[in-house]
């Protein structure tokens, strides 16, 4: 993981990935599988293949993984030592395509951040205004999308769209990650798409509430204290890896992994939910929304 520069005026550091193909995973382990397979073919060890192109065995066998991508470099030589038939100069033009169609799915300054998520091992969200991504439906998503400012192009929006679905299949893996979520109340009563879209959107929180293993809380607009008006974050546990915080403000995301700061949100977290009402009672509340409507 390397440190690059966030965007905005703050210039906070935030860890970079060395890999944001996370949604193409498959497509990396069978690109891995058939340079194993070439290389012992050709009667050739890991450590000998690695001399051979110019690269480590550690990088080697991450690629034959399929946990790491394959560079068009390494693919190029990997092709001449291999006598591989044009295969992998194929595969390093697939490569590309893919990491083309995966800058567009996810604007820049989020990619890091859905890159950990896939493989997170727990999951807590504080939304202070908007039904949280793994949750929204998606007319609801598209109503998001469809509002931003500069506007973005309708095939952008279902592309966004697309994309914001695909995060939940993390949802309904199974074992799961531990989720919860504690919402604003007033993500309840913000109407966004209108009537019809914001009804869907309360039947997908009782949804979510109702599953086992995940837990959703409000934060009553009643309160006299609350936490969280500092603005969202999320605490996500990535597997093998700590755990680590993110925010994101005006199209700008930050990774955080200093770990005082990992466990401050965690003391602010456990106060929202002591502050919010209790799962049952939080169901209760977005029935009885239901039943006004």
């Amino acid at each position: 993981m390397v440190e690059v520069r966030g965007g905005g005026e703050s210039g906070e550091v935030r860890p970079q990935l060395d890999e944001d193909l996370s949604e193409v995973s498959d497509f990396l382990r069978a690109i891995g599988r058939q340079i194993k397979l070439l290389r012992e073919r050709a009667g050739m060890t890991q450590k000998e293949f690695a001399k051979e192109v110019g690269y480590t065995e550690s990088l080697i066998g991450a690629v034959e993984q399929g946990k790491r991508t394959p560079q068009r470099e390494l693919l190029v030589a990997a092709e001449r030592v291999l006598d591989a038939r044009g295969l992998l100069l194929v595969i390093a033009e697939d490569i590309e395509r893919a990491k083309a169609r995966a800058r567009v799915r996810h604007p820049e300054w989020f990619r890091n951040y859905a890159s950990l998520e896939a493989s997170a091992l727990e999951h807590h969200d504080w939304s202070a205004y908007l039904a949280p991504g793994l949750l929204q439906t998606e007319d609801y998503a598209r109503a998001v999308f469809r509002m931003r400012q500069p506007l973005l192009a309708e095939e952008m929006v279902e592309i966004r769209v697309s994309a914001r679905m695909a995060r939940q299949e993390i949802l309904t893996r199974w074992p799961h990650a531990v989720f919860s979520w504690v919402i604003d109340e007033g993500v309840l009563h913000r109407r966004l798409g209108g009537p019809e879209v914001h009804r869907g959107q309360l039947e997908r929180f009782l949804e979510i509430g109702d599953t086992r293993g995940m837990t959703l809380q409000i934060m009553p607009m009643d309160r006299a204290e609350n936490a969280g008006m500092d603005g969202s974050f999320i605490l996500i546990t990535p597997k093998g890896r700590p755990q680590t915080g993110y925010m994101e403000v005006q199209m700008n995301g930050r990774l955080i992994t200093d770990a005082e700061e990992v466990r401050l949100l965690n003391v602010r977290y456990g106060t929202l939910r002591a502050q919010a009402h209790s799962p049952q009672d939080s169901l209760s509340l977005i029935e009885k929304m239901l039943g006004e409507r």
